[in-house]
């Protein structure tokens, strides 16, 4: 007996919303690690401050995101899409022209409206553009646009921050963020199917419960990967491994983009949990290792680990999360999910930036590791609530 034909994962839509997910991203990593530097350097601000202008983006991206799925259904993926995109690229471009910290937060709170609105878009596409028996490989790749946009926007930030003038930094960004405004608008999604009958604002268009319980867990995860994604350029600059820290991000890539293929379809084949576990713990050492680092090598192993780790556990849950929806609330699942993440890279990046002013980063990095034994335990926590739910249903509908 042979196996039938599969479904085809990379057909010219998903590629175009992948690249558009990617340059949406590149603009947000390279920007999240550079803002940091130039509200210190030029701004000549405290690095509270610095963490609050992650946290004010954030912020407003939270407040949006619920939003977003309802907005989506009722006026079109790819039209939201292009809107949210025009509007993130104008904000990108007025960095060039603000140079007041008070403006600056105003900025980042009105871009981050559009960010949200433009991820739960791509992400959404994505979901109804996989074939439901390759979600974990298919998503795990759409993922993976949005992991190396890590590397290479960090990358390009610290590169330029050391080079280049901020003036050419944010032009630069601006300029990439434009050439994912043309890959969506040169992509052709079916929205025949977004229609909706209903217009009265209810709960569930705000918040799909079925994917509440994983999203919970990618908070968490979320809080410990911010350190990393808020400090790391300082903490590299005070360990004089700023030039390192340039291919930190590097290594990150490589790493993922081996075990990608594989974990994807593990995670298709024997279920979510052989991946996520070993995931998460790889996380923890790459924390612990970067938490003791004081040498190039040290700081591009932590680099190593902790991408074989983030790098596999987040798409890993983005799909549980998708998975647990009902197909039609793709849109609403992907909401959901991006909501409690980005809430916990908020509500991280400010705890931890004040945890760091008081015990210095290495001890920072320490107690993110151990926070990631809370990780593990809830998510087995949840896991053991999921198992229990079906059997608690059969019993009560037997007696």
């Amino acid at each position: 007996m042979t196996e039938g034909k599969k479904e085809p994962i990379w057909t010219r839509n998903f590629i175009s919303t992948s690249l558009s997910n990617f340059f949406i991203f590149i603009a947000f990593y390279g920007l999240l690690t550079s803002l940091p530097i130039y509200v210190v350097d030029e701004l000549h601000r405290s690095e509270v401050d610095a963490g609050l202008i992650v946290t004010i983006f954030l912020l407003s991206a939270i407040i949006v995101r619920p939003f977003s799925g309802k907005l989506l259904d009722d006026f079109g993926k790819k039209k939201m899409l292009m809107i949210s995109l025009i509007f993130f690229t104008l904000c990108s471009f007025l960095y060039l022209w603000i140079d007041q910290y008070f403006l600056l937060l105003v900025l980042r709170f009105f871009q981050g409206i559009w960010f949200s609105i433009a991820t739960t878009a791509t992400g959404s596409i994505a979901a109804d553009l996989v074939p439901i028996k390759r979600r974990g490989e298919g998503l795990g790749y759409f993922v993976m646009s949005t992991n190396l946009a890590v590397v290479f926007g960090q990358m390009i930030a610290l590169t330029l921050i050391q080079t280049a003038s901020f003036t050419i930094l944010f032009l630069v960004f601006a300029l990439l963020i434009t050439v994912g405004v043309i890959f969506t608008a040169t992509s052709k999604i079916d929205e025949n199917h977004v229609k909706t009958a209903r217009k009265r604002l209810q709960a569930s268009d705000l918040i799909d419960q079925k994917a509440l319980p994983i999203a919970l867990v990618g908070s968490l995860v979320a809080i410990a990967y911010s350190s990393v994604l808020s400090y790391l350029s300082i903490y590299a600059q005070q360990l004089d491994l700023l030039d390192a820290a340039s291919f930190f991000f590097v290594v990150f890539a490589v790493v993922m983009l081996v075990a990608r293929p594989f974990s994807g379809r593990l995670f298709d084949l024997k279920g979510p949990h052989i991946i996520i576990y070993p995931a998460l713990v790889l996380f923890m050492i790459g924390l612990i290792l970067l938490s003791i680092t004081e040498t190039s090598f040290m700081l591009l192993l932590s680099g190593a680990f902790i991408g074989l780790g983030y790098g596999t556990v987040v798409p890993s849950m983005q799909t549980l999360a998708v998975q647990a929806a009902d197909r039609s609330r793709s849109g609403h699942a992907t909401a959901t999910f991006f909501t409690l993440f980005d809430s916990g890279i908020a509500a991280g990046s400010y705890i931890l930036g004040m945890i760091a002013t008081q015990l210095g980063y290495g001890h920072l990095y320490f107690y993110t590791a151990i926070f990631m034994l809370v990780v593990i335990a809830v998510y087995k926590l949840v896991l053991h609530r999921k198992k229990e739910a079906p059997a608690l249903q059969l019993k009560q509908s037997n007696g």
